[in-house]
């Protein structure tokens, strides 16, 4: 979901307003897909935030930046290089697209003054940020050669051409009685389609739009469209150039609370939907970043991406084993044939049966128990043989327990990192995890070294009664939070045998009060894999009967003298104490 290039026209003169005659101060690339330029005006500074994520790609306005992370990417590099300390001579759209240009002025060497473009073409899964001067690419986000497309490529040292411009009208300078004239045209293609394909900029939510305010249905073909229905729709597209004038941004949300449709002017209230309205764009595509999700932590997708696999895996391979336990769970068997050949073996000849049934020397009733034989062996060979197999199966039983028991604390590791991912929210967290896949083995890459000020902490959160509730985001900051932060009287809570995160109550020695334990404990199932769930079971105990095993992967326990608390999330309670670290709810 993102603005049509209409609605684009509104945000690309807010974004002219507020930054034209700017410097640009910094330039920060939070992760893969977007940069952020500070620049600043006489009396304030403006963040522009540029996201090319295809769910939601945006150019705009943002009041805090993201965190970023510790080595700059290569592209920011360059754009540092390239841009800062320039003044943003303009902010220009094409021609009704979803592709802005920032025009910018550096002083080169010499003195003299250049202008370098920097591009945004927010369009989708193509969107991209390319830096050009002259007409020729500096260099661009994403590269694209000519396997990746057939229509255009964009990579360092070529010309830079824009995608195909597109044979339609601008509503703000057409007349409106030939934008009517070509929809006429139109023949059976549905009313929405026609004003789609007649409109520069024109996406679904700006057509079904006019559509509304005209009073037909969207889908209706043109050709059922009579001369006062016509007349309605040329109204409508006059009321919405008009609307541009002093834009109204909207967005309106399904019955499920998701994102809809948005616009930057007011949307009709459908039934079953909810319109909100912002003061600016920038507000609105705020509003609509967090709800979408745009905003990518790094690493943190490739990193769940890798421990699915492994999980996968690692579940494949207990099952394996489960199938070659239960085969050898036959071991017995081998050995009471072997025992009663022992036993018969004069009663019969060699090579003369297939089996033969004699009566168990096991058996207290006398039960009978025929042996499988192979007759190219003799009775003693074939003795021999089902003692070598009991053998065989015996050792490899134990062999495969002991693989079984490994398997077995790689998921519950895995599930660990899992639910830490899920968890997290600083890029500090995510390199501990990072560091934590690495020492285990999972991800194959050289441990990066980490400057101790970056290094992540729990969260920390107050109680109503003043007691302070410590949360480990990941595996390493519990290890942390439990065996060097916690006192021994503190109270450790964990959902039971559910992978979340390490809380510690603090209780200074003192009986933690009923209130703060019910609270601790709805928070270990809120950081837990258990979150939303009701009557999570949460086990709690002193901090000085958890122990770890020598050996024990990180984040793995055990503990005595528990006590278990049933709890249910209640949303009233909670919110507002997770709101004391706003990224912890996330």
């Amino acid at each position: 979901m993102s603005l049509d290039g209409f609605s684009m026209s509104a945000l690309a003169h807010e974004l002219a307003d507020a930054l034209t005659g700017g410097r640009i101060d910094k330039i920060n690339q939070p992760n893969k897909q977007s940069v952020i330029l500070s620049v600043r005006q006489p009396g304030k500074n403006f963040l522009l935030y540029i996201n090319t994520n295809a769910s939601n790609p945006s150019a705009h306005l943002i009041e805090a930046a993201p965190e970023n992370p510790a080595e700059p990417p290569t592209f920011v590099m360059l754009l540092r290089k390239q841009l800062e300390t320039g003044r943003i001579a303009a902010v220009r759209q094409e021609r009704r697209d979803r592709i802005l240009h920032l025009d910018i002025d550096i002083i080169a060497g010499g003195g003299r003054i250049v202008t370098r473009t920097l591009t945004l073409e927010l369009i989708g899964k193509y969107s991209n940020i390319i830096l050009h001067e002259g007409g020729t690419i500096i260099e661009a986000l994403r590269r694209i050669g000519e396997n990746s497309s057939r229509v255009r490529t964009v990579f360092k040292g070529i010309p830079y051409t824009l995608p195909p411009a597109q044979d339609k009208y601008d509503l703000f300078a057409a007349d409106i009685d030939d934008i009517a004239a070509r929809v006429r045209n139109a023949g059976e293609a549905k009313i929405f389609q026609a004003l789609i394909s007649a409109i520069l900029g024109f996406g679904p939510v700006s057509a079904k739009e006019v559509c509304f305010l005209a009073g037909l249905a969207p889908n209706i073909p043109v050709s059922q469209l009579d001369p006062p229905d016509f007349d309605a729709l040329s109204a409508a597209l006059t009321e919405v150039r008009t609307w541009m004038e002093q834009p109204t941004p909207s967005l309106r949300l399904d019955a499920n609370g998701k994102v809809a449709a948005m616009a930057a002017f007011p949307l009709s209230r459908l039934p079953g939907t909810t319109i909100l309205s912002y003061p600016t764009v920038s507000a609105l595509m705020i509003d609509a970043d967090r709800r979408l999700g745009s905003y990518v932590i790094p690493d943190r997708e490739r990193f769940r991406r890798l421990v699915r696999t492994e999980l996968h895996r690692a579940r494949e391979k207990y099952d394996k084993l489960r199938t070659e336990i239960a085969a050898a769970e036959n071991a017995e068997e081998q050995k009471i044939y072997a025992d009663n050949l022992m036993t018969y073996q004069y009663n019969y000849q060699d090579h003369a049966d297939d089996a033969i049934t004699v009566a168990n020397i096991y058996s207290d009733t006398g039960e009978m128990l025929t042996i499988p034989l192979d007759r190219r062996i003799g009775i003693i060979q074939n003795m021999q043989a089902y003692y070598k197999k009991y053998d065989k199966l015996k050792r490899a039983k134990h062999l495969l327990a002991v693989q079984q028991e490994h398997c077995t604390a790689n998921i519950r590791h895995l599930e660990s990192i899992e639910a830490s991912l899920d968890s997290s929210t600083r890029l500090a967290e995510i390199a501990e995890i990072q560091d934590e896949l690495i020492t285990s083995g999972y991800l194959h890459e050289k441990l990066p070294k980490r400057s101790k000020d970056r290094r992540a902490h729990p969260s920390s959160f107050t109680a109503p009664d003043g007691t302070v509730i410590l949360v480990g985001k990941n595996n390493a900051q519990n290890d942390t939070l439990t065996f060097r932060t916690a006192a021994p009287t503190d109270i450790w809570l964990h959902v039971r045998d559910i992978p979340g995160s390490h809380v510690i109550l603090r209780t200074s020695g003192g009986e933690p009060s009923e209130q703060a334990l019910c609270l601790a404990a709805q928070i270990a199932a809120h950081f837990s894999k258990a979150r939303g769930s009701s009557n999570v079971p949460v086990d709690y105990t002193a901090v000085r009967f958890v122990k770890k095993p020598s050996g024990a992967v990180p984040g793995f326990v055990r503990f005595i003298n528990e006590k278990t608390l049933f709890v249910t999330e209640d949303e009233d309670v909670l919110v507002p104490i997770l709101a004391q670290d706003p990224t912890a709810s996330t």
